[in-house]
């Protein structure tokens, strides 16, 4: 008599035990992030054109604090001192471009060593003068989505 209800209680202990497996399990699953939408970090009020940039990859404009785009779902990279002024580049363009100063301030320092290289011959002096009219005739969001 006693063997069975030794039985009874060792089978209850299983059943108790997959029961709690299976809750844990469901529980775990419930809670896991899902791989299958982006994750975006969007602060409460986040609607104003401060608190916000483009897109790396689609342009498009997206919260300052997202780490992934909700439109094409490009991971976002916030590299420090990675935004540039379009205002800013087109003047140093205009007025130092012979010396490359755009492009070191643009992050393209290949190219920034090259005017700097032929700045003797004035070729870069021109160029700069046609890249400053550009950065001033194009848009904030293609400005973004080719320098920053």
């Amino acid at each position: 008599m006693q063997e069975a209800n030794n039985m009874n209680i060792d089978e209850s202990n299983k059943t108790n035990e997959k029961n709690e497996r299976n809750e844990s399990a469901t529980l775990t699953t419930k809670n896991a992030p899902s791989f299958d939408q982006p994750t975006v970090a969007v602060a409460a009020g986040e609607s104003s054109p401060q608190s916000s940039k483009f897109c790396s990859d689609c342009g498009a404009r997206i919260s300052s604090r997202a780490e992934v785009c909700p439109k094409c779902g490009a991971r976002q990279t916030n590299a420090p001192g990675g935004e540039h002024n379009k205002t800013t580049a087109a003047l140093l363009a205009l007025f130092l471009g012979g010396l490359g100063a755009h492009k070191f301030y643009l992050g393209r320092t290949g190219m920034g060593l090259l005017y700097l290289a032929f700045c003797w011959t004035l070729i870069p002096a021109f160029i700069s003068l046609v890249e400053g009219i550009q950065f001033l005739s194009m848009s904030e969001s293609e400005f973004a989505l080719k320098y920053r």
